[in-house]
């Protein structure tokens, strides 16, 4: 395949849900008995269902074995960040809910409705689907590789803009890397008192981070061969003044 952008697709809802749970570290539990953060607690099967350690006295394992099994009794929330400070850093968030099964001092939770929510809306997610999807490859390596992007090189993010249409970059006054997956890296495009996502999709899905890698070299070679943006020539002109 050429190096032409004709790779338009985007994760699946259920794959979105199944990455934000691989990403996560922390989740947050409300039950009967109230509302509990862990963190570094839970473990996922490769099915996506969810084991929680948590402590003896917690509040959760009693709500479990009081509960009336199979009847919906708590909702595990996880919520997914830009690893990169920018606006309205939650890109996501996943609720699922169910019942916990105490198994060997351990909980098992038998979900029963998973909701992922991004900006464009909630979407209630299959649950066979999501038992069959697996986590993007780069889920869980993504929050060292945008850091590394933005840190470290911020000249490739700010000629990345030139594959953005000029309309979109109208008063920017900051570019920041916000996502990626295997399809594509979006960029978070902040203004005075608005802010904006564009999506740059990759000619063929990166399925590791050498892939990954070859992926952003031709992007960023598209982008030396496209004109600079009027809009930030524009913001380069006032700050020279």
């Amino acid at each position: 395949m050429g190096d032409s952008q004709t790779w338009t697709a985007a994760p699946s809802a259920a794959e979105h849900a199944r990455s934000v749970l691989a990403a996560s570290w922390s989740c947050a539990v409300t039950a009967e008995g109230g509302r509990e953060e862990f963190v570094g607690a839970h473990t996922v099967a490769e099915d996506g269902w969810v084991t929680l350690d948590v402590p003896e006295d917690s509040t959760l394992v009693a709500a479990a074995i009081c509960a009336p099994r199979g009847e919906p009794s708590a909702v595990l929330e996880f919520a997914d960040a830009a690893p990169v400070p920018v606006r309205s850093r939650i890109r996501a968030r996943l609720w699922i809910a169910g019942w916990f099964v105490p198994v060997d001092g351990r909980l098992e939770f038998k979900a029963t409705r998973v909701v992922l929510r991004r900006p464009s809306g909630a979407v209630v997610v299959d649950l066979d689907e999501f038992a069959a999807a697996a986590p993007d490859p780069l889920a869980t390596a993504e929050a060292r590789l945008l850091t590394h992007l933005a840190d470290c090189h911020p000249d490739a993010v700010e000629r990345l803009t030139r594959l953005v249409d000029a309309d979109s970059l109208h008063g920017a006054v900051r570019v920041q890397p916000l996502a990626v997956d295997r399809h594509g890296l979006t960029l978070r495009i902040e203004r005075a008192h608005a802010h904006g996502d564009v999506r740059l999709p990759f000619h063929a899905p990166a399925d590791d981070v050498a892939r990954l890698t070859e992926r952003m070299h031709v992007l960023l070679s598209q982008a030396s061969a496209a004109s600079c943006p009027r809009a930030l020539q524009r913001q380069r002109t006032d700050r020279d003044g």
